[in-house]
């Protein structure tokens, strides 16, 4: 990617995509474009369509999604299915309309069968059923990994499926209902350790393991893709089964138990940790094979005890500035 290349960030507030935001600018690249969702509506195919004629970005980082931990997909499924389908149709299929050179999606590693081999390779998609609590949103998300394979084909774009693992950082969602497991911890240690609790009760038995990746060791890796040489780049495109998929992860996991222990120990919730068993699990186990990352020459640089303290900061400076702002609000 040229430095004054226009480069088009989809969801550049959320979580994935602000990490983008600030790779892309601290790596000297100076027009980038971006859109709040007041400002343009992704699920509007006409606004997109306008938007994308007027703008002509060169380069598209698709980060923009309705996103949400095991309650929300599991109690809101038809609005996951059906706004992450028309968002990721009407952006992918601009830039195709416009000439955009690369566009990369983002995705998750739900879009993998429940019981998977572990770790986890590119060629087991499509390959057993997904888990349940998640469908709606994991379908939609193989649906936008077979839009990419499919606009390649077609049309010769150069469109990259990238795979992120279970991810947390700056801009995360803190709220309960609708939060992944880390930040949801998070907030769950630090209301007990506010409110003097003696104990903290977590969803779910604790066995289940997990892989995280901090933000910004994701945006590390998808804009380094992103500026691959192109004989590089088509070569990236050539995955497994004919899906231009990459996962992106850091090749180590723990269970949700030694987690919630992890963030305790940085809260300083120091109660006991009760595991409510009534509560869904969710997959056993997601660890991503990463190799074909690693063969690029990238590793991730953030520890999860490190990034757990900053995602920390991150949420107590949060908390004080909401706090701050109904304070006002009530003054006035």
């Amino acid at each position: 990617m040229e430095l004054n290349a226009r480069i088009y960030v989809a969801g550049h507030r959320g979580l994935a995509g602000s990490a983008l935001a600030r790779r892309l600018a601290g790596g000297g690249f100076r027009n980038l474009l971006t859109r709040t969702h007041a400002e343009l509506e992704l699920t509007d195919q006409a606004a997109v369509r306008k938007f994308f004629e007027q703008e002509k970005p060169a380069y598209v980082f698709m980060a923009a999604a309705k996103v949400g931990g095991i309650l929300a997909n599991n109690n809101h499924p038809a609005e996951f299915i059906q706004s992450n389908l028309a968002v990721q149709t009407n952006v992918m299929h601009e830039a195709w309309r416009n000439g955009a050179r690369r566009l990369l999606f983002l995705g998750s590693s739900c879009i993998y069968p429940r019981d998977c081999p572990q770790p986890i390779k590119e060629e087991y998609l499509l390959t057993g059923p997904l888990e349940f609590t998640n469908r709606a949103y994991a379908v939609a998300k193989i649906a936008g990994v077979e839009m990419c394979r499919s606009y390649n084909q077609q049309y010769g774009t150069r469109y990259l499926a990238a795979m992120p693992t279970n991810l947390y950082g700056p801009n995360d969602n803190y709220d309960l209902e609708g939060a992944h497991v880390l930040p949801a911890l998070i907030r769950r240690m630090h209301q007990a350790k506010a409110g003097g609790l003696d104990r903290a009760v977590i969803w779910g038995t604790g066995s289940p393991r997990r892989e995280f990746l901090h933000s910004d060791d994701m945006a590390d890796a998808c804009v380094m893709m992103m500026s691959l040489a192109d004989e590089a780049f088509d070569a990236v495109l050539r995955g497994p089964n004919g899906f231009p998929l990459v996962n992106v992860g850091c090749g180590e996991d723990q269970t949700i138990a030694e987690l919630a222990r992890a963030v305790a120990a940085v809260v300083g919730f120091r109660g006991a940790l009760e595991f409510d068993a009534s509560k869904p699990d969710g997959t056993p186990r997601k660890l991503l094979d990463i190799g074909r990352l690693r063969k690029l020459g990238w590793s991730p640089r953030i520890g999860l005890k490190d990034g757990i303290a900053a995602a920390y900061k991150d949420f107590l400076a949060r908390e004080f500035s909401e706090e701050r702002g109904a304070a006002s609000g009530a003054k006035t």
